[in-house]
């Protein structure tokens, strides 16, 4: 800003050149690269270090894991049922009751009871390679 106003007043002579100087346009020099480039490669390095460790390492064994995943598919198999079954007193309670418009919230909570049940279940069986029966 201060240059531009520079070149609009006209009363004084102009005592600098308007190309900048000859410092800036040398760049920095090596020893500032250099430090830049170990800063910028440091932490690439260091992960590559610790990955190198991480293959010295045994390997493990996943056998749990399925019995695992069979627990999570028992849960949503249950939880599924649970919600379906809510929902379905909720809406039933409502529509004895004559208020069938209030008992459409806990249709779609049956509705979505029932996809836990069979979605969910059936996407933690899939992620071990289990069937359903």
């Amino acid at each position: 800003m201060n240059r531009f106003r520079r070149l609009l007043r006209f009363d004084t002579a102009r005592n600098r050149l308007l190309i900048p100087s000859a410092v800036r346009l040398t760049g920095p020099n090596l020893k500032t690269t250099l430090l830049s480039a170990v800063r910028t490669m440091a932490p690439t390095l260091l992960a590559l270090s610790f990955a190198g460790v991480a293959h010295a390492q045994g390997t493990m064994d996943f056998s749990g894991a399925t019995t695992l995943m069979n627990t999570f598919k028992t849960f949503a198999i249950y939880a599924g049922a649970v919600i379906c079954f809510g929902g379905l007193i909720f809406a039933g309670i409502r529509m004895m009751s004559g208020r069938f418009q209030d008992a459409i919230p806990g249709l779609f909570g049956a509705l979505f009871g029932a996809a836990v049940l069979g979605w969910g279940a059936g996407w933690i069986g899939s992620l071990t390679g289990q069937t359903m029966q």
